[in-house]
């Protein structure tokens, strides 16, 4: 081998080791930091733009859970609504049951009517007041809910459900009675009592609809939640550092270092043994 004060290479060699080892330690510093052992497209191009077209996705999923959320609040609020006026109707059955009797006195039934309208009226004001984020689904003339399904916008509808009373004299959509349905006479009683038991039965069957249509939102609810962990889960696989791994490999990358840093002042040493031969 030559020697030259003009080119070491020895001291080039131990300088690319040594570059190569701090270029290592750094990504492997990085890694540790960020948890993530592909955090820019720097590191893996291919596997970045894959893992961002997962966490798009995940990001969709999320406003869907929001979606589905606040459905199945409507649909809660629409159904506690509805039990409230099955509740009504039952007890406005009792009290025209009650004043059907040829036997009641005028002022009795005035009493029994008198209870009747004021149940009558709370009907009303439990469906003006079934709303959840602005969506009132028992109202005439209610929207059909709609929620997302999907992260392409696909989209899931429910049918509003009527509940309100009839015109005056006339049969509403699921409550029969009509709007100024009174009892005051055994004939209102015995007319009344037939429409609450139809409305009875046809809110048994709203109800049903209900139950089936939140239940649905909660199965797709609970899809997404686990279609969300299996993205997320397959993200971490692609991009998360094994950090036990990483942990090991920056021990060894720091002795790797020291050597490095060594090896290289040996190598810059080695053109003053020259001096040696011009004494």
């Amino acid at each position: 081998m030559s020697f030259s004060v003009n080119t070491n290479y020895g001291a080039m060699i131990a300088l690319q080791n040594l570059n190569k080892t701090n270029a290592r330690l750094e990504v492997v510093q990085r890694q540790i930091s960020t948890g993530l052992k592909v955090s820019s497209a720097k590191d893996n191009g291919s596997t970045y733009a894959i893992a961002q077209n997962m966490r798009a996705k995940v990001a969709g999923y999320n406003v869907v859970k929001q979606s589905l959320d606040r459905g199945i609040s409507v649909m809660d609020v629409t159904i506690a609504a509805t039990e409230s006026i099955s509740d009504l109707l039952i007890e406005m059955r009792e009290k025209a049951l009650a004043a059907s009797d040829r036997s009641l006195d005028q002022s009795s039934r005035d009493a029994l009517n008198a209870d009747f309208v004021a149940l009558r009226d709370q009907v009303k004001t439990i469906i003006d007041n079934a709303e959840f984020n602005g969506i009132n689904l028992i109202q005439s003339g209610a929207n059909d809910l709609t929620v997302l399904a999907n992260d392409q916008g696909g989209s899931m509808s429910f049918a509003a459900e009527d509940l309100s009373y009839g015109p005056p004299g006339g049969p509403g959509t699921n409550i029969i009675l009509s709007e100024d349905s009174t009892i005051n006479a055994f004939v209102n009683a015995d007319l009344a009592i037939t429409e609450l038991d139809q409305s009875i039965d046809n809110i048994g069957s709203v109800l049903a609809r209900l139950g089936a249509s939140s239940k649905r939102m909660e199965i797709q609810r609970t899809f997404t939640d686990k279609l969300t962990d299996t993205l997320e889960v397959g993200i971490g696989n692609l991009v998360d550092a094994d950090l036990a791994k990483a942990s090991a490999e920056l021990q060894a990358l720091q002795v790797k270092q020291q050597l490095g840093i060594q090896a290289l002042s040996i190598a810059n040493q080695g053109p003053s043994v020259l001096l040696g031969l011009f004494r």
